[in-house]
C-alpha cells in the first residue's frame, strides 16, 4: 500500500472529493474499529441475547423475547444512524466531523453492553439493547463515512473489502470468544464491551478529519433537515435501487440467520452446548468464504471499473445456501451452506458498498446519505422478527424461512440492474 498523503482538492478540505490514495495508516486503524463495531453489535445478536432471552423468558417465551429485544434495538438502529450521519456532517469539532462520533458513540455503547448484565426482564433488556444500537451506531456512521471523505474511487472496492474483512472477522471472533473462551455469560458481556472500546482507539487517534469550518457548514433549519432524510427517487434513480437492493439483501441475511440458534436445537436436534460449538463452527466457515473473496473480489472490482455484475453474482451464491439449509437440516450440509454464504457475502460487502459510494447524491451529506443507507441495513432487523416468528411457528417452520429467504435475496439481484450510472 502507499502512503496516505492529504487532500489537495478545490474547496474546503473536509467536503473535497478525495483523490490522493490511502495506505495502510488509514486502512489498518479503520479495520480495526469496524471489527471492533461489528463484534459489538453481532456478539449479542448471534450469541449472548438469545441466551439472555431464555433467562428471562424460558424456553416456551424464548423467541418472542428475542424478536421484542432485537427489534427495539433495530428501531434504534434505525433512527440513531442517519441522525448520527447527518449531525456528523455539521460537526465543527476540533477532532473533525466523524471523529468525536466515533469516540463517544463507542464509549457510550460499551456502557451500554455491560450494563446488559444487569437486566432480568424482557423490557429491561430491550431497553438497554436499543440504547446499545443508538450509540454504536453513531460511531458506525462516523466511521463509514470516512471511506467517501478519504478514500478515491478506484480504491473503494480494495477498502470495502478490508472493512468487509474485518466486520465478518468481528463476529467470528465475538462468537468464539463466548462460546469456546469465555463462557460464563456475564464474562462474556464484560469483554464485549471492553473489546469495542480498545479496538476502536487506534482510529479515534490516527485518523486525519479534517476540521469543518463553521462557516462553511450548511444552514441548519429543523424542518429542512427532517425533510433531508427523504432523498428523491426521482431526482437521484439510483441511490434509490441502491437502498432498495441492500435493504433486500439485508432482509434475507436477517431472516436466515436470527433463528439460528433455535434452528440448531429445535430443527437440527443439538443440545444447547452442543449448538453453541456448531453455531461456531458455521460461523468459521461463513468466516473462512468471506475471507477468500472480500479483498480479492474488490480489488477487481476496482480494476476492471465494473460494481452491479459481481454484487448480482454475489447475491444469487446467498440464495443458494438459503435453500440448502431449507432441504437439509443437518449440521454437515449447513457447514457447505455457511462456506457458500461466505463466499457469496464476502463478494458483496467489498463490492456493493463501493457502488453505494458512487450513487451518493452530495459530499456535504456523505455521513447523512450512508445513514440513509444504513436504514436499509437495520430496518430488516425491525421486520425480520415480524415476519420470521410467525414462519417459524406455523406449519411452514424453517423450511419456508429459508424458501422465503432465498426468493428475497433473489429479488435484490434482479433489481441491481436499475442502477445505471455504475458498470
Amino acid at each position: 500500500m502507499s502512503v496516505e498523503q492529504p487532500q489537495t482538492a478545490s474547496g474546503p478540505i473536509a467536503l473535497a472529493e478525495p483523490t490522493a490514495r490511502v495506505g495502510v495508516r488509514y486502512v489498518l486503524p479503520v479495520v480495526l474499529a469496524n471489527l471492533g463495531i461489528m463484534l459489538a453489535f453481532y456478539t449479542p445478536i448471534q450469541n449472548l441475547l438469545p441466551r439472555l432471552a431464555t433467562e428471562v423468558a424460558g424456553d416456551g417465551g424464548k423467541e418472542a423475547a428475542l424478536a421484542w429485544i432485537t427489534g427495539v434495538g433495530a428501531f434504534m438502529s434505525v433512527v440513531g444512524n442517519p441522525v448520527a450521519g447527518a449531525l456528523s456532517d455539521r460537526t465543527t469539532s476540533r477532532l473533525g466531523r466523524r471523529r468525536p462520533w466515533i469516540l463517544w458513540g463507542a464509549l457510550i455503547g460499551a456502557l451500554a453492553i455491560a450494563a446488559l448484565a444487569f437486566q432480568s426482564t424482557v423490557l429491561g433488556l430491550a431497553v438497554v439493547w436499543g440504547v446499545c444500537q443508538a450509540t454504536i451506531n453513531a460511531a458506525y456512521a462516523g466511521l463509514t463515512a470516512t471511506v467517501p471523505d478519504q478514500v478515491p474511487v478506484k480504491q473503494r472496492g480494495m477498502v470495502s473489502g478490508w472493512i468487509g474483512l474485518a466486520q465478518t472477522v468481528g463476529i467470528v471472533l465475538g462468537v468464539a470468544l463466548v462460546t469456546l473462551v469465555i463462557l460464563a455469560l456475564d464474562p462474556g458481556i464484560y469483554l464485549t464491551s471492553i473489546l469495542l472500546v480498545l479496538l476502536v482507539i487506534p482510529v479515534v487517534v490516527t485518523l486525519k478529519d479534517p476540521r469543518l469550518d463553521p462557516a462553511d457548514r450548511p444552514e441548519f433549519h429543523w424542518g429542512e433537515w427532517l425533510r433531508s432524510f427523504w432523498v428523491s427517487p426521482r431526482e437521484y434513480p439510483d441511490f434509490a435501487w441502491a437502498w432498495i437492493t441492500r435493504f433486500l439483501m439485508q432482509l434475507g441475511n436477517a431472516l436466515a440467520t436470527l433463528y439460528l440458534l433455535f434452528w440448531l436445537t429445535d430443527k437440527v436436534g443439538l443440545s444447547k452446548d452442543e449448538a453453541g460449538g456448531a453455531q461456531t463452527l458455521l460461523i468459521g466457515l461463513y468466516a473462512l468464504g468471506t475471507i477468500v473473496t472480500a479483498v480479492i473480489a474488490g480489488v477487481i472490482s476496482d480494476r476492471d471499473g465494473r460494481r452491479k455484475i459481481y454484487v448480482i453474482l454475489s447475491t444469487i451464491v446467498m440464495a443458494i445456501s438459503a435453500v440448502l439449509l431449507a432441504f437439509f437440516p443437518v449440521v454437515s450440509v449447513a457447514m457447505v451452506a455457511a462456506l457458500i454464504l461466505g463466499l457469496g457475502y464476502g463478494m458483496y460487502l467489498a463490492v456493493d458498498q463501493a457502488l453505494i459510494t458512487q450513487v451518493l447524491p452530495r459530499a456535504v451529506d456523505r455521513g447523512r446519505d450512508l445513514g440513509v443507507i444504513n436504514i436499509a441495513n437495520s430496518a430488516p432487523q425491525v421486520l425480520a422478527p415480524v415476519i420470521a416468528a410467525p414462519i417459524v411457528t406455523s406449519l411452514l417452520g424453517y423450511t419456508g424461512l429459508y424458501l422465503i429467504t432465498a426468493v428475497v435475496t433473489l429479488l435484490s439481484a434482479a433489481l441491481v440492474t436499475r442502477i445505471k450510472s455504475v458498470p
